[in-house]
């Protein structure tokens, strides 16, 4: 039979993540060498709807519905339509559902190039407070933080400043 017993630092990271000391010599004489490991990130499957082919990300914050009301359902297809996005080339998420996530994780699984929030803040994602409906900057990802649908369906300027930020996208 072979031995069960590995020195392999990957293999023992997966069963150990606390440090380990191995500890050699008498009770006089001690050497200790540490072993540090690292806590793995967890891995978050985001449900989303859309298939992101164009790594457009679109976050809406609805505790009650799946993305909003019926209004503000409409009016996001409105917006979508607007910039020639369709379903294929968004994932959409509900950040109600992920209320701890950061920005960095959202860029490390969908990678967009846009992002639309709407009804989450730049502080809620870990990211610099900004100016609402217009497109800013963060790497190489450009964003525009809007209020939450519901509000935004009511609030006939606030759809006006958001409007003329989504025609300087030239999508």
């Amino acid at each position: 039979m072979d031995s069960q017993l590995t020195a392999n630092e990957a293999a023992l990271r997966l069963f150990f993540t606390d440090d380990i000391y191995i500890v050699n010599g008498s009770d006089d004489q001690i050497d200790a060498v540490a072993v540090q490991t690292k806590p793995r990130a967890e891995a978050i499957a985001f449900k989303f709807l859309g298939s992101n082919k164009r790594n457009v990300l679109i976050l809406v914050n609805d505790s009650q519905n799946e993305v909003s009301d019926e209004k503000g359902r409409e009016l996001l297809r409105k917006i979508v339509k607007s910039v020639n996005l369709s379903a294929a080339d968004f994932a959409l998420v509900n950040y109600a559902a992920y209320p701890d996530v950061k920005f960095e994780q959202f860029q490390s699984y969908f990678s967009p190039a846009l992002v639309f929030a709407f009804g989450v803040s730049p502080l809620q994602l870990a990211l610099p407070d900004q100016a609402r409906n217009a497109i800013v900057q963060q790497g190489q990802v450009r964003l525009i933080f809007s209020t939450e649908l519901k509000a935004l369906d009511q609030d006939a300027a606030t759809k006006k400043a958001l409007w003329g930020s989504l025609q300087k996208l030239g999508l």
